[in-house]
């Protein structure tokens, strides 16, 4: 698959590398001179130009392209890009600059698929590493719901017990488990929650408390944590 990405910053520049990583064809647009030597430098193939422009983009081949990442610092390029890609039929990407921004262009702007605000996830990072503990946030799916991943500990209240044992609050979802030392795969009925094995819970955040009491415990001694 080929895609485009918009901004060769520190957004832009992941973005790149986790897609080329999976065997794709990326492009980088970005008009600084350092910041297009920084990408070529890494290999990427890189047009120098304006995000917003529609020549610049046909050049990145936009017309071929299966998705644009408009990533960069700039929110109206971002959303011009995007409303140029739509038009070839492009899957488009925004990063917004404020979360607030968020419902608005879910909500009323018909040439973004999909908005993505960065900052939010880097808070999570600090939080994970300020408290550290037997608690760590994963993503913000939406403004009210995380993915949130808890380690099991002796004063769980499930301790011992199945995950089928195991009753969320509200609509919240197991999605993930693994016992101690092991990687986290998909959850089955019959797995036991023994002291040091993690769970990954999709929830809204006004019951991620409960769901912290239930699997966590109250009485839970902090651990090294974070990302």
């Amino acid at each position: 698959m080929r895609f485009i990405i918009l901004g060769a910053g520190r957004v832009g520049l992941r973005t790149a590398r986790a897609i080329r990583g999976s065997a794709h064809e990326v492009v980088v647009v970005d008009p600084d001179e350092e910041a297009v030597e920084r990408a070529r430098s890494e290999g990427f193939s890189v047009i120098q130009g304006d995000a917003a422009s529609e020549d610049v983009l046909l050049e990145a081949g936009v017309a071929e392209a299966d998705a644009v990442g408009a990533l960069t610092g700039d929110l109206n390029a971002n959303y011009a890009a995007c409303a140029i890609a739509n038009q070839y039929g492009c899957r488009t990407v925004m990063r917004i600059d404020e979360d607030y921004r968020e419902d608005i262009y879910r909500r009323y702007v018909e040439e973004v698929d999909q908005i993505v605000y960065p900052e939010r996830l880097g808070a999570i990072l600090a939080k994970n590493a300020l408290t550290g503990g037997n608690i760590r946030a994963i993503a913000d799916i939406e403004q009210s719901l995380q993915i949130v991943e808890f380690t099991i500990t002796s004063d769980s209240p499930m301790e011992d017990y199945t995950l089928s044992e195991l009753e969320l609050p509200g609509t919240a979802r197991l999605i993930a488990y693994g016992s101690k030392g092991n990687p986290l795969r998909l959850p089955t009925p019959d797995d036991a929650l023994e002291n040091g094995d993690r769970v990954v819970v999709l929830g809204d955040v006004e019951t991620l408390d409960e769901i912290r009491q239930l699997i966590v415990g109250d009485g839970a001694q902090a651990q090294p944590g974070g990302v």
